[in-house]
């Protein structure tokens, strides 16, 4: 086969021409074989060019019967007989290998359904200094050869290769409440709010079967140490054993109790089942036969359940704030732990019955000697709720998962904190380890698992980033500079050009929820929960002025367009105008509850959202209020005002926008169509057609001059946070809770590139070249994207 491979494609043009010209059974043979083949042909030059080749990766994820996952295993056979390690020189090239397979790993989720994020993916992992020679040719490669458009990545974006994450599993639609692994390592089984339990394959990630027939959500899962069955425990008052190897339901164990929080654990000899729930018991149940044996009494509510290795004991945990540990045998309640000041939501054992581990939500671990009872120590570094434990088989390390979206690695010994895992974007909920104990599986409110690597990884980098979700983010009018905004009390600037950061801005002590740049780029304003605005110098970063007058924290900011004032709104119902030179309080106006705010081109007047469903016009040259305007039947959550001042276009959570005369306060139209809030809003440059984004996933492209919807944009899978229109007006960008970023065609309402991230992203900017854009999104980090391969010429 290796003859007919290498002669057929002798004294060709590129990759791609020959792949083209060849027959659709030969394209077969040779994705398939190619690496194999060159690996036991000992040509192992080719086997690396053709695996750092964009080409052969592109065709061999887009060719039907292949795809991401036969791609990853190719780059497997670095670890062979004969491969790539006989010198210094070829480690490097065996590095560069794992890297864009840790990669590929690390985007399969994404890649399996949507491989035409596989440019952006590899970019947006790969691209730092840090990465070899010839990753940077790699990434070269890609940006020459990539022919449809694209959303290219400035900067480092998502979580490289070689660090703890080894990938993420979904398919579940909503949360996960438990994870098992079966004692071979090979499989993982998760419980969801989905009323469904999923088998994985560890090794691949591939969701092997789905097991149905829970009617509510399932809380717990557990498997017997021969690996052939599943104990599930759900909200729909049934415990059911399946058929690990077939799917099939086996039976349902009968008289199990109604838990909001039901939780199951098996024996090491795989012979009975402990179930604890809402009733203040715990049931012993015969796995064989289904019967129950009996019933431990008197502990309030308990949480979770733990079992002893010899199988003497059983461990619960309680919202009364306290454990208690039984004798199986006998069902005598042995004593009783006390310690935690909150719920006890997940328990572990060591291997050896010496010690156990707690979790609270008083957001520690407590460890204690399962022998005499007594405390020990406790693990204290999450900032919420600890809501799930495990522990490696060896008893040295203890794996927490908390509300506070993170695992942490404790030393047991010492109650050293050894490492913290991020990468959910909600609470971790579940947390089991692999029987060698290498590998931890994580479960999320995300609906998501992840799988870890507890025995090596280091982090290539460190992504420049807030700490906490980004509010907002702004470009100045000369398309030089970003300014982002941030929950962890800073703003940002940044260059556009590089993506790189210039200087933080720490002086507010609350979270910044508004800011606002002057026309001329020289002034940066920003409002803060800890009730103040703040005017910077933005060239050099210097603090003007601070504003001290709300009372309550300031949630919206506007410039007027000669950048002499500068209006915040507060939630002390307040509306306030200072001037900008000076500093100075110029007045203050009493609007209740307002949520948004916009001023008119000619800087006359101020238009106010407010949670009572109406706004309110107010001239801002005499103070007087115009209009108050009626017909919104909940609060209003956008405003904007188009380019000639003359209409006013308001969104509200009650679906509707609706659009007024500023001169008359007359409603013109109302626009139906929405089934849910509508979250932003924004008006073309030639002031005929506005877009909103709304919690139904949707945009909705509207013309104004007749009130009439043009087209809905579909594509989201949540909501729709933020949208930004190009200074052309041909098209538009938005930001959604489904992790991505989309450019839609406003002529043809068609998506033109979307770029898919690691966390929700909650706010977005154009610059004024119209194809470099900025997001930012919950996990801290600002995205700078470049749109290409569109034919738009950058201004």
């Amino acid at each position: 086969m290796q003859t007919t491979l290498s002669g057929r494609w002798r004294d060709m043009g590129s990759f791609a021409d020959k792949f083209e010209a060849q027959s659709p059974a030969f394209q077969r043979a040779y994705l398939g074989r190619l690496a194999s083949s060159l690996v036991k042909s000992g040509n192992l030059e080719k086997y690396y060019q053709t695996l750092t080749d964009f080409d052969f990766i592109t065709a061999k994820i887009n060719y039907p019967e292949f795809g991401v996952q036969p791609l990853i295993e190719d780059y497997d056979l670095i670890d062979g007989e004969g491969t790539l390690n006989s010198s210094e020189y070829n480690s490097k090239k065996v590095k560069s290998l794992t890297l864009i397979q840790g990669a590929l790993r690390l985007s399969a989720y994404i890649l399996v359904t949507d491989k035409q994020q596989l440019a952006s993916q590899l970019h947006g992992r790969l691209l730092n200094q840090q990465m070899p020679e010839d990753i940077q040719a790699l990434l070269t490669q890609i940006q020459q050869q990539t022919t449809t458009p694209w959303l290219r990545p400035v900067t480092p974006n998502l979580t490289p290769p070689g660090g703890r994450l080894i990938r993420t599993l979904t398919g579940h639609s909503k949360q996960v409440n438990a994870v098992a692994v079966t004692s071979n390592g090979q499989q993982v089984i998760s419980a969801s709010k989905d009323c469904t339990l999923k088998v994985w394959n560890l090794a691949t990630g591939e969701e092997l079967f789905t097991l149905t027939g829970h009617s509510d959500s399932v809380y717990a899962v557990a498997v017997t140490p021969n690996g052939k069955q599943v104990i599930s425990a759900s909200k729909d008052f049934t415990h059911k054993v399946w058929h690990l190897e077939t799917g099939a339901e086996l039976f349902t164990l009968k008289g199990a109790s109604y838990s909001e929080n039901a939780v199951v654990a098996i024996t090491a000899d795989g012979q009975r089942v402990i179930s604890a729930s809402d009733d203040f018991t715990l049931k012993v149940w015969n796995l064989e036969t289904g019967e129950q044996l009996f019933t431990l009494t008197d502990h309030n509510d308990s949480q979770a359940v733990a079992v002893t290795a010899d199988g003497q004991r059983v461990i619960s945990a309680s919202y009364d704030y306290t454990l208690k540990v039984w004798n199986l045998e006998s069902g005598a309640q042995l004593f009783t732990l006390k310690g935690h000041s909150k719920w006890v939501e997940a328990v572990a054992v060591t291997a050896d019955g010496q010690r156990l581990i707690s979790a609270s939500r008083d957001n520690t671990l407590k460890v204690w000697n399962l022998e005499t009872g007594a405390y020990l120590f406790t693990l204290s570094g999450h900032r919420h709720w600890v809501s799930a434990v495990a522990v490696t088989p060896d008893g040295q390390r203890v794996i927490s998962g908390s509300w506070d979206n993170t695992l942490k690695v404790w030393n047991l010994e010492t109650g050293e904190q050894l490492f913290t895992l991020t990468g959910h974007n909600d609470s971790v909920t579940a947390v089991a380890v692999t029987p060698n104990g290498q590998r931890v599986i994580s479960g999320s409110c995300d609906n998501t698992l992840k799988v870890w690597n507890l025995e090596s990884g280091k982090e290539l980098f460190t992504f420049n980033s807030h700490r906490d979700l980004v509010k907002a983010v702004a470009v100045t009018p000369d398309g030089q500079r970003v300014i982002s905004a941030s929950l962890d009390n800073t703003l940002k600037i940044w260059n556009l050009e590089s993506g790189a950061e210039l200087f933080t801005l720490i002086r507010h002590c609350g979270s910044v929820n508004a800011i606002a740049v002057t026309p001329d780029g020289q002034r940066l304003i920003s409002g803060s929960a800890d009730n103040s605005l703040k005017v910077w110098n933005l060239p050099t970063g210097e603090q003007l002025f601070t504003f001290i007058y709300h009372r309550d924290s300031v949630n919206a900011i506007a410039v007027t367009p000669d950048g002499q004032r500068v209006i915040s709104g507060s939630a002390d119902n307040s509306l306030t105008v200072w001037n900008l030179k000076t500093g100075a309080h110029l007045f203050t106006l009493y609007v209740y509850s307002l949520t948004a705010v916009a001023v008119t081109p000619n800087g006359q007047q101020v238009i106010c959202g407010l949670v009572a469903s109406v706004l309110e016009v107010w001239n801002l040259e005499t103070r007087a209020k115009l209009f108050t305007l009626y017909g919104h039947r909940d609060l209003i959550t956008a405003v904007a005002v188009t380019p000639d001042g003359q209409r006013v276009i308001s969104g509200s959570r009650d679906n509707t926008l609706k659009v007024w005369n500023l001169a008359t306060g007359e409603e013109l139209f109302t626009l139906n169509g929405h089934r849910d809030s509508v979250n932003a809003i924004a008006v073309t440059p030639d002031g005929q057609r506005v877009i909103s984004a709304s919690n139904d996933n949707t945009l909705k492209v509207w013309n104004l001059a007749i009130g009439a919807e043009l087209f809905t944009l579909n594509g989201h899978s949540n909501w729709v946070n933020a949208i930004a229109v190009t200074p052309d007006g041909q098209r538009v960008i938005s930001a959604s809770n489904d992790k991505t970023l989309k450019v839609w065609n406003l002529v043809t309402g068609e998506v033109i590139a979307t770029f898919i991230a690691e966390y929700p992203i909650y706010c977005c900017a154009v610059a004024p070249d119209g194809v470099t854009i900025v997001a930012g999104e919950r996990s801290g980090r600002v995205h700078f994207l470049r749109l290409e391969k569109t034919g738009i010429i950058r201004n």
